[in-house]
């Protein structure tokens, strides 16, 4: 069920982008704003953690796979920082789950909001 609701978002910011780097960066946009609603409304619904986090984490495992990829067009030094803020995110999240703190979701959310951030300053003019 959590791999087809990650497909769908995935093709429905699709059909609304042409460009690889919005694409990413409005699933990273969406994943943290998933997590914000989550942190902000901490005791609504604990079942929510679960789904919040592993829509985040499949969101990553793609980035984390791409550049590890030999054949991605990014340099090896950059490709490496992706895949290891990558597993960082990957911890962190294993963390929450295991000690459940709404604080806890604050360097996910920035991590998310920051790397979108970025993505979207690189599109070309």
């Amino acid at each position: 069920m959590q791999q087809n609701q990650a497909a769908a978002a995935y093709q429905q910011v699709a059909k609304r982008t042409t460009n690889p780097r919005d694409l990413e960066a409005n699933l990273l946009t969406r994943s943290a704003a998933n997590l914000q609603r989550l942190r902000d409304n901490w005791e609504d619904d604990p079942r929510e953690l679960n789904q919040v986090l592993t829509f985040n984490r499949k969101l990553w495992n793609v980035f984390i796979n791409s550049a590890t990829n030999e054949s991605h067009p990014l340099a090896a030094p950059i490709r490496q920082n992706i895949a290891n803020l990558g597993l960082f995110v990957m911890k962190r999240s294993h963390e929450i789950m295991l000690r459940p703190e709404p604080q806890k979701l604050d360097v996910l959310i920035n991590i998310n909001r920051e790397l979108a951030a970025g993505l979207r300053a690189q599109q070309p003019s």
